[in-house]
């Protein structure tokens, strides 16, 4: 549930950023937003205080970027711990997202959320319960689309941080 809610927060957090992005860079002095042939990774794993878990990653590239209107309603209610979500459970939460857990004032609000086509460059997934806990990385799928090089795969761009494309 933990991840569910820093993707759901990550989400909030691009649909919030979005419109300051639309200004130009050069202004403000940040870094520019995503932009096409980015190095960008997703990263899963590496709980734990002493003990770590393995990190699992999925590395890519950008190929399309594209801003779309959604609905920001109420995420699926699973119905167990997230410790026993299977990769469709995690699809179909991702699929829901951006999502909250309540709508203020029960009413949805229309968010901008960023979307890139990812060109699949490389990837480390576990490939069963023992490797690692089951998650959006999983026997060589990412949620429930498989990875294969030079793939695209659609995806939130909330989810991804820059990467150097040596990994």
């Amino acid at each position: 549930m933990r991840r569910a809610l820093v993707a759901v927060a990550a989400g909030l957090l691009v649909a919030a950023v979005g419109a300051a992005e639309v200004a130009p860079a050069a202004t403000s002095g940040a870094a520019p937003g995503p932009q096409v042939g980015d190095c960008v990774i997703f990263r899963e794993g590496a709980a734990g205080l002493l003990l770590k878990t393995p990190t699992y990653w999925l590395q890519g590239s950008i190929a399309a970027i594209a801003r779309e209107q959604r609905q920001l309603g109420l995420c699926p209610r699973i119905g167990k711990p997230a410790a026993a979500y299977t990769p469709a459970d995690y699809a179909l939460l991702a699929a829901a997202m951006p999502c909250v857990a309540e709508l203020a004032g029960g009413v949805p609000l229309t968010v901008e959320v960023l979307r890139v086509r990812l060109r699949v460059a490389d990837w480390e997934t576990p490939w069963s319960p023992q490797h690692g806990t089951t998650g959006w990385l999983y026997r060589g799928q990412f949620l429930d689309q498989p990875l294969e090089k030079g793939a695209l795969i659609d995806v939130d761009a909330a989810w991804f941080e820059r990467c150097e494309s040596g990994r």
